[in-house]
């Protein structure tokens, strides 16, 4: 009998693997992208060519106070390629640099420094244009969503004039997207309201690639909503997190087209979810932690059938690779733990760990890694540190007829079933 070799990327090195021909073997690839992108030209002739709303020159008047909310340092967006264009286009509208405030959208996040703030804009920009982080103690009650989440947003904003949120779009393992009116709720939010909305990440319709029936993301449009979101420029990047699209416009239709121009490049149809699922985040950095590697899995469990096996294979050599992630899953005996633990008292740090649990609930989950057995089994999957030998023994556990689906690049590609 023939076996094909397989290799994907783990840490700063390959692992490979051989399958025997008689199985059923799919390999899942982002589209290929042969564009030749001007960042900045992009970003501008999105905002000159908004959608679902009218050019900014139209939206905005002189002496109005104009915030623009963008993502933190945790976030891959190029806020100093996309901010200039945009400036420039409010300036020629007649809005002066000393009525713009630039507020970084930290969520859960710590502060910046300076040096951080001066990084994410622009030497220039910072040098012209005031900052701030958002400041979850100090904020405005708006109302209450229909879901019942508090729409508390940072006062800058909330008092400003006008509000432009700026972001990059890809995809959200609960959200369905980042992007959109998300820059507001949870982004310049305080604990309370992140809370209401973020512990219903283990809903079933929480999950990433979803919208329209996605009441968390909902929620989050819906407070964006209350508290006004005149504009949108938001981008989507390539695996070099270069920019190939912008949007601009309305915080709903923009986004969805945005979002659309994803699902193009890395939403990837199957016809039926597979028994076993093989996934790789894509190597350094990406598997650094396992806090980095559940994006990974959580676009696996989209492809894997319940009662199936996903092998992740992630080099965590940093181990978990965040505190409050730690503490929870060594605090939990079995995976509802988690689950129960994030609907009454949501964490960051704490929701990825029962993001995990979601998915140990329904799969079994074999972790390729350099973390010690203990710590791969307190994270609810079995250890390995040998790729042939998860492989093999998955393909025993599940028989001759399994069918095995390959993510290379799990981390940013998302399996869509239209099977069972």
């Amino acid at each position: 009998m023939t076996r094909k070799s397989w290799s994907v990327d783990y840490g700063r090195e390959t692992r490979s693997f051989e399958i025997d021909s008689e199985f059923d073997v799919l390999s899942l690839t982002a589209a290929e992208i042969d564009l030749d992108v001007d960042e900045s030209e992009a970003v501008r002739e999105a905002i000159k060519n908004p959608i679902g709303s009218p050019v900014l020159n139209q939206l905005v008047r002189p002496g109005e106070k104009v915030c623009i909310i963008t993502s933190d340092i945790t976030r891959p967006c190029p806020s100093s390629v996309v901010l200039p264009p945009l400036i420039d286009e409010l300036t020629q509208a007649g809005i002066h640099l000393d009525d713009i405030t630039i507020v970084f959208a930290l969520g859960s996040h710590r502060r910046h420094t300076q040096d951080e703030q001066r990084q994410l804009v622009g030497h220039d920009l910072y040098a012209k244009v005031h900052t701030v982080d958002s400041d979850p103690e100090d904020t405005v009650f708006l109302g209450t969503t229909k879901l019942g989440t508090p729409v508390n947003i940072t006062s800058v904003v909330a008092q400003a004039d006008r509000r432009i949120c700026v972001g990059n779009i890809e995809y959200h393992y609960f959200a369905g997207y980042s992007g959109g009116g998300k820059a507001l709720m949870p982004g310049v939010s305080d604990r309370e309201a992140i809370q209401a909305n973020h512990s219903r990440m283990v809903e079933s319709y929480a999950r990433a690639g979803a919208i329209d029936d996605n009441l968390l993301r909902l929620d989050m449009e819906e407070a964006a909503d209350m508290c006004g979101c005149d504009f949108i420029v938001n981008v989507v990047l390539d695996e070099q997190k270069k920019i190939v699209k912008a949007v601009a416009g309305d915080h709903r239709q923009a986004h969805r087209a945005g979002c659309a121009f994803l699902d193009s490049l890395y939403k990837i149809p199957i016809g039926k979810r597979a028994d076993l699922v093989i996934a790789s985040p894509g190597g350094y950095p990406k598997d650094i932690n396992l806090y980095q590697a559940q994006k990974a899995l959580d676009n696996a469990s989209q492809a894997v059938r319940d009662g199936g096996i996903i092998i992740l294979t992630a080099a965590c050599t940093e181990g978990y690779g965040e505190d409050t992630f730690e503490e929870w899953l060594m605090e939990a005996d079995k995976p509802q733990d988690l689950i129960d633990r994030v609907r009454s008292d949501f964490r960051l740090g704490g929701h990825k760990a029962a993001a995990i649990a979601t998915v140990a609930n329904r799969v079994t989950i074999y972790l390729v890694s350099e973390l010690s057995d203990h710590d791969a089994r307190q994270a609810f999957m079995q250890p390995y540190n040998d790729l042939q030998l998860a492989v093999s023994d998955a393909l025993m556990q599940l028989g001759p007829q399994t069918n095995v689906l390959i993510m290379a690049h799990a981390g940013s590609t998302l399996p869509s079933c239209s099977g069972s």
